[in-house]
This record gives C-alpha cells, sequence and structure tokens, in this order.
C-alpha cells in the first residue's frame, strides 16, 4: 500500500528568448490591449480559457514541450517581440499630463477603494464601485495621472453565480491562489516580505503588502494572511463584505490607517488622498496623527491640513447602505488611539462621527468621518450629486441648497477595457489611432459617422452571435 506525502507542482522553464513573457504577464495593460491578449491566446488557446485568462497561472501549467515549440517559431516571436515593444513604449513616451502640467516627483494621489475590479482572473470586487476603481486606475494611467492605489486583498474571491440544472441561481466561493496571479509579494531591504502592522483593541495585527502594475500605475494589496498573527486574524482579509461588523471595523482599520502605515513604509509620501466610499476614512485620522507627530502641529491644526488634501467621492444613496459603528465597538478600537496618538477629548473625537452638529450620536458613520475630514466631497453622477445634497441636507441648516458642499463627477469608464476588438478595429480604421490616445476630443468623435451603417451592423451581428455562443457554451459547463 502506497502513503501519500503531499502533492508538488513543477514549473516549466521559460526559454531565454520568451523570457518577456513573464514581463508582459505581470503588467495588466495586457487587460486593454488586444495584441498582447492574442499572444496569450496562440500561445495556449484551451489553457487561456481554463486559466480564467490568467497569463502567470498559464506560464506556470503550460508543457515543457509547447515553449520549446514556440520559441522556435519565427512568427511567435515576432509577435512577443510587438507586444513587448508596445508595452516599452507604452511606459517610457511623455504621457498626456507631462505635456500639460508640471508637478514634482514627490506629488503622489493615493487612491483608496476596499474593492478593484481589474480582469477576470483578480477576484477582488463585487461590482460596480469596484469596476470604476479599476477603470480609474487605467485611465490614470493612459493619462500619466501620479496616483497609487490601495485596497485589500481578499482570500475568497467574491462569489461567482450559477444556474443549477433546475435553472436556479445557485454561488460558489473561490480562493484565490496569490502566488499564481499577476501580483507580487513586496519584499524588503533583507528580501523578506515587507510586513507593517496595526493596533486592532489590545493586540498588534500583522499584514503583507502585494503589489499589481496597471500599467503606469502600482496598486498595492494588504493582506492579513500571515503566520505572524493567529488563526482569527489571518482571517480579517479572507473575504470581501464578509463576516460581521466588528470584522467590517478591522478591515476598515486595517485600509485606511494600514494603506496610510504602507505608503510611508514604501516611501510614497501621500500629498492627495481620494477616498472612495466611506470604507476608507480612518485614513483621515492617521494622516492628522503624523501631522502632530511630524510637523507638532495641535490637533485642529493637523485636521486642517488633512482637509484640505483629501478628497470623498460618495457612492450611495442611501443611508442604509452606508457603513456605521456603535461608539462603544469605536471605543475598543479607538480610545487608546484617540487619547494617546491624536490627544484629543472623547468629545472632541466623536465630533467627527456625524454631520450634525451639536447633536449627540450613538453611532459612527463612516461617510460622515469622511465628510468631516476631506476639503471637497462628490457623487458620481449629476442626479446622484443632488440626491446626496438632500439626503445630507439637514447637516447643512445654514447653507444654501445650492451651496451644500457637495459636487459631482459623472462616472466614466476606461474605453479600451470593455469595447471589443471587432468594434475597436472599426474605430481604428474610421477614426484613426488619436482615439485611444486621446478619446475626449469631440473633433475625433466626429468622424464616427464615417463608418458605414452596413459595417458597423455586421460588427454589432458577429457581436452578438458570439455573445449568445459563449452563453451555451457556460450553461453547458455549469449543469453538471
Amino acid at each position: 500500500m502506497h502513503k501519500f506525502f503531499g502533492s508538488y507542482l513543477v514549473i516549466p522553464t521559460l526559454p531565454k528568448n520568451l523570457e518577456n513573457l513573464r514581463e508582459i504577464a505581470y503588467n495588466l495593460h495586457w487587460t486593454w490591449n488586444p495584441d498582447s491578449r492574442e499572444l496569450f491566446r496562440r500561445l495556449d488557446r484551451e489553457l487561456w480559457e481554463n486559466t480564467n485568462h490568467n497569463p502567470v497561472m498559464m506560464l506556470g501549467k503550460i508543457s515543457q514541450q509547447r515553449l520549446y515549440e514556440v520559441s522556435n517559431d519565427d512568427g511567435f516571436n515576432a509577435h512577443l517581440t510587438r507586444v513587448y515593444n508596445k508595452l516599452n513604449e507604452y511606459l517610457s513616451e511623455k504621457t498626456w499630463v507631462q505635456k500639460n502640467y508640471k508637478y514634482s516627483n514627490e506629488f503622489n494621489i493615493i487612491y483608496f477603494s476596499a474593492e478593484f475590479g481589474l480582469t477576470e482572473c483578480l477576484q477582488t470586487y463585487s461590482g460596480g464601485l469596484g469596476v470604476l476603481a479599476g477603470d480609474h486606475l487605467k485611465a490614470s494611467s493612459d493619462m500619466g495621472i501620479p496616483l497609487v492605489g490601495v485596497g485589500l486583498l481578499y482570500k475568497e474571491g467574491y462569489f461567482q453565480q450559477y444556474l443549477n440544472s433546475d435553472g436556479w441561481q445557485l454561488e460558489r466561493y473561490e480562493l484565490n491562489d496569490f502566488d499564481n496571479l499577476p501580483m507580487k509579494l513586496v519584499m524588503n531591504e533583507k528580501n523578506k516580505s515587507l510586513t507593517l502592522s496595526v493596533e486592532l483593541a489590545d493586540r498588534k495585527v500583522f499584514f503583507q503588502v502585494w503589489k499589481i502594475q496597471v500599467g503606469r500605475v502600482p496598486l498595492y494589496l494588504l493582506d492579513t494572511n500571515t503566520m505572524l498573527n493567529s488563526t482569527e486574524d489571518r482571517k480579517i482579509t479572507q473575504t470581501l463584505y464578509g463576516g460581521n461588523v466588528e470584522t467590517r471595523i478591522q478591515q476598515e482599520i486595517i485600509l485606511g490607517i494600514g494603506g496610510i502605515r504602507a505608503m510611508h513604509a514604501l516611501g510614497i509620501k501621500p500629498m492627495v488622498c481620494h477616498m472612495n466610499e466611506g470604507h476608507s476614512a480612518f485614513l483621515s485620522l492617521e494622516r492628522i496623527k503624523i501631522a502632530i507627530k511630524e510637523d507638532n502641529l495641535s490637533f485642529m491644526e493637523a485636521k486642517e491640513v488633512g482637509f484640505y488634501s483629501n478628497i470623498f467621492t460618495t457612492h450611495t444613496p442611501v443611508p442604509a447602505g452606508i457603513d456605521i459603528f456603535s461608539n462603544e465597538l469605536v471605543e475598543k478600537y479607538f480610545g487608546n488611539y484617540y487619547r494617546n496618538e491624536l490627544k484629543v477629548s472623547s468629545k472632541e473625537f466623536y465630533s467627527l462621527e456625524t454631520i450634525y452638529k451639536g447633536q449627540n450620536s450613538n453611532v459612527f458613520n463612516m461617510a460622515h468621518l469622511a465628510m468631516n475630514t476631506a476639503g471637497y466631497i462628490n457623487g458620481v453622477s449629476k442626479l446622484h450629486g443632488e440626491i446626496s445634497k438632500k439626503m445630507w441636507a439637514s447637516g447643512y441648516k445654514d447653507v444654501p441648497f445650492n451651496e451644500i458642499p457637495i459636487g459631482y463627477i459623472t462616472n466614466g469608464v476606461h474605453i479600451r477595457s470593455h469595447i471589443s476588438n471587432e468594434m475597436e478595429g472599426l474605430f481604428l480604421q474610421y477614426i484613426g489611432e488619436k482615439w485611444v490616445s486621446n478619446p475626449a476630443s469631440s473633433n475625433l468623435w466626429e468622424n464616427i459617422d464615417k463608418i458605414p451603417d452596413e459595417e458597423l451592423w455586421r460588427t454589432h451581428e458577429r457581436r452578438r452571435v458570439r455573445l449568445v455562443a459563449f452563453v451555451r457554451k457556460r450553461l453547458i459547463q455549469q449543469i453538471p
């Protein structure tokens, strides 16, 4: 009888002339570059689909024989060279921001979000908020905005929906294998994983930092699944929006306070911090603490400095959708923090929990904390900005409605992440390449009428046929 001791995976070695595949795989520029995706599809079409379009896992699973075959394929090597050169050209060319603005290399906008929707193999998002955040990073990369993303890394991806044989919708949760995803663990000067900590009630909780390169923009994700933590603390970042209310406040402390500490540890000075929804609003407290310690400011002075360099984007149009914590829970996690670090009374500290001045509250509202510590507040459309003003108008009693300091910036999308290859081909043929680098140009889009109606409709019909085929194939895979 044979005894089973375990299993191991033999990772193929890339031939020297294919080594650039690895660099391409670890920069998510491929997610909006059709030629890059076609390169991986050409390498092994079936494996590309089976790995959920994950080039890193694909390079780990592909057979050595196939690698040797393509290493001697002149056509594949020419394709690889073209994609690699395009990536390097993209990373080194002068950007729109560099052409139009002058700013210091130390100027960084830190964009905090609980989720980022970048591509299907990275299950770090659940829906619209995450897709917006992912598109924000990609568009910033294209424009050359000096943006840095900060979020959490979840062991369990958000649930996948499928239909059973009776037609009922079911869900399943899949585990993320970080080592086989297009991300890398950030290492310190001793070549060990960079590990930082935050204080949670009566203990320290440690977290690692992972990096995803999104074109020109780095995204850092924080992960408590380290052996330095207890079993319970390792689960803090296990699931997006999972656990109970205590898990949620722990996650938001890691995101906000831990995120600021990670930036400083990496030598990235946050000049502006953008809170995408209220989940990261605790970052404003950490920025106040740092200003008090490093610049010898009072609490009110430090709060004022942070106020003019924090931005808050609100997404939720109803009070029930906003995170609130009981004062007892906040006292448990922040009692020592505000007394010893911020050096303020409980009255001063809890005045940050509500925009309704002079009223006592027994809950700590994260949107209100963000609003009290951010100099610019915006909704995600003109209508949403108006709804947000109405929702919070009673917090600005002496302010005329039109002057309530809540603006709006209409949600946009990163076009190349959502457009089909066929439609992009039509645009390139009839509008030219400039729509890629300058999609906001109204003059360029006047040429859209040059596309013949018949050609546009044929492209639409081809896309529809593919959609139906995709849905049928997926349904067959899902039903046992």
